[in-house]
């Protein structure tokens, strides 16, 4: 069982790194999307234990104690499934039962702590929170290394073990605590310069300075999510199945269980409990404006993944463990329970998914990856050929410090392709003075001078204001007058609407967002990574990335 525990302290300490991104910058800065997942995840703890408790106690039966091993959900092998029986692309449903399952879990290993545990030690126990205080205290202070952070998690992972109670509930709220925030641009500037610096005088010393340099332009989170992230994946699962290969089923045990009470109130608690309760919840909470479901994913979807929610497995085992024992005939029945409300979760989750699919049309549960709509020759802004061999849309805010202007990543990818190479820029204006310069652009390209204006103010991005807009205006030797009737038009407005609504269509909520070929690249967008995407695409080769 220790083997269980170390590992989840792991492995829920990703996820609450991963959880925290999408807090800091991710889908669930919407707090009614992230409050839908709260609803759901409670619901998924409160319905299976009722479940279970009718179905037990009905049959007047014993193991009424056993009510605990049907309110988590294991996170690991639930994502597992999701990957394997579940829409081709599902990243934004992931997220979502992701934090649900936080809500779920976190609730469990309290439970555990209340009902289950039978000494817990204060000592360690305050030394713990102490540590979880520390992380605060270290986040707060906006600490770049990311060793004061590690040490003090191993020491909340020792205390933890120690204190008696679950260590996945720390984990995960060491995950949340670890800082995220998106890259800053004079962060990656500052690291550029020490980079020259070491080109131009190479040491030892200076070689320090570009590693610390390029640590600071990355929050502590997403570097030790990446560093994380893929052993966890290739170890945790291993561990969990590995550490609960087996049930005995020996004297008679699966007759006995098939009979037993305690069985079908794991299967039911599991299996219907999660399905309802996670399912009825979002539907409800929807319905009454209670909380927004994340973009592209639908209802059946929810209830899809709801199902496999019902893979208690790990908790499950681990709380059957503390309440009847694991070799006593209420804890080998209870087992068994577990491991058929897995099939069963698993069955039934695929089921739902292909009929949301087939009836619904939810084939994703993702953001869009297709553009919408395509390129336009007579309304978009294109830069080179409009016939050329290969697209590149950029969907960019003027106050972007990562748009490809800015970077320079055009003039490369220009440098390499010349008259092959369509350039359409598209916009999303997302940041405060995003709106007024992108109408202020489109009040140029009135004019003819979209070009000549883009290429400019990208190189003024630290003043955007409506007068220095103007100023501009008269620098490139537009009519003033005119450009600034323009800026305050309808027809320019409704222009910037029809590329925000085609970013949202897409699948684009930030910038840069990048689609070769009408399809939307994800992970990074540097010059090197788009010159192989869009040779490949020139080859007919071209594969996109999708996440896990």
């Amino acid at each position: 069982m220790s083997k269980i525990i170390d590992t989840a302290h792991v492995f829920f300490f990703v996820v609450g790194l991963e959880v925290r991104q999408e807090f800091a910058h991710g889908a669930l800065r919407d707090t009614s999307r992230a409050r839908l997942a709260v609803i759901a995840g409670v619901a998924s703890v409160a319905l299976p234990a009722l479940v279970y408790v009718l179905v037990v106690g009905a049959a007047g039966a014993e193991g009424i104690e056993g009510w605990g091993a049907v309110v988590g959900t294991d996170t690991a092998f639930m994502l597992g499934a999701l990957a394997i029986v579940g829409p081709r692309l599902s990243g934004q449903l992931r997220v979502f039962l992701l934090t649900l399952t936080v809500v779920d879990d976190f609730l469990a290993v309290s439970i555990i702590g209340i009902f289950y545990s039978e000494e817990i030690r204060i000592v360690p126990l305050l030394v713990a929170l102490a540590c979880l205080l520390a992380l605060w205290l270290l986040g707060r202070s906006r600490q770049w290394s990311a060793a004061p952070y590690v040490l003090i998690v191993l020491g909340l992972w020792l205390a933890t073990l120690s204190s008696g109670v679950h260590a996945s509930l720390a984990g995960m709220i060491a995950g949340l605590l670890i800082p995220a925030y998106p890259t800053r641009r004079h962060k990656v500037v500052a690291a550029r310069q020490l980079f020259r610096d070491f080109w131009q005088s190479p040491s030892a010393s200076s070689a320090r300075a570009v590693g610390r340099g390029l640590s600071r332009g990355v929050s502590v989170n997403e570097r030790l999510h990446e560093y994380l992230r893929l052993p966890t994946a290739l170890l945790a699962v291993p561990i969990f199945a590995l550490a609960n290969a087996g049930v005995d089923l020996r004297g008679g045990l699966l007759v006995d269980s098939l009979g037993s009470p305690v069985t079908w109130g794991v299967v039911a608690g599991l299996v219907l409990g999660k399905l309802l309760g996670i399912g009825l919840a979002t539907l409800l909470a929807v319905r009454l404006g209670a909380g927004r479901l994340p973009e592209g994913v639908g209802m059946g979807s929810v209830f899809g993944g709801a199902a496999l929610s019902g893979i208690g497995f790990t908790v499950s085992l681990l709380i059957i463990g503390l309440a009847f024992g694991t070799t006593s005939d209420l804890g080998r029945q209870a087992t068994l329970g577990v491991f058929v409300a897995m099939v069963l979760a698993c069955v039934l989750g695929w089921a739902i998914f292909k009929v949301a699919a087939r009836r619904w049309g939810e084939e994703t549960a993702d953001l869009p990856m297709t553009l919408e709509p395509p390129v336009d020759p007579e309304v978009d802004h294109i830069r080179g050929p409009e016939d050329a061999q290969l697209t590149l849309v950029e969907f960019v805010d003027f106050e972007c410090p990562f748009c490809a202007h800015a970077t320079g990543s055009w003039e490369d990818l220009h440098e390499r392709f010349g008259d092959d190479l369509r350039y359409v820029v598209r916009h999303l204006p997302h940041h405060p003075h995003g709106p007024i310069a992108a109408r202020a652009a489109e009040a140029a390209a009135n004019q003819g001078m979209f070009w000549p204006w883009l290429d400019f103010v990208f190189t003024r991005q630290h003043a955007l204001e409506r007068d220095n807009l103007v100023d501009y205006a008269v620098e490139l030797g537009l009519d003033v007058e005119t450009f600034t009737e323009d800026l305050d038009s309808a027809e320019v407005a409704k222009r910037v609407e029809r590329d925000a609504a085609s970013a949202a269509d897409s699948g684009a909520h930030a910038t840069p967002t990048f689609f070769v070929e009408g399809c939307r690249l994800l992970g990074s967008y540097d010059a090197r990574t788009l010159t192989a995407m869009l040779e490949s695409s020139r080859r007919g080769t071209r594969t996109q990335e999708i996440p896990a």
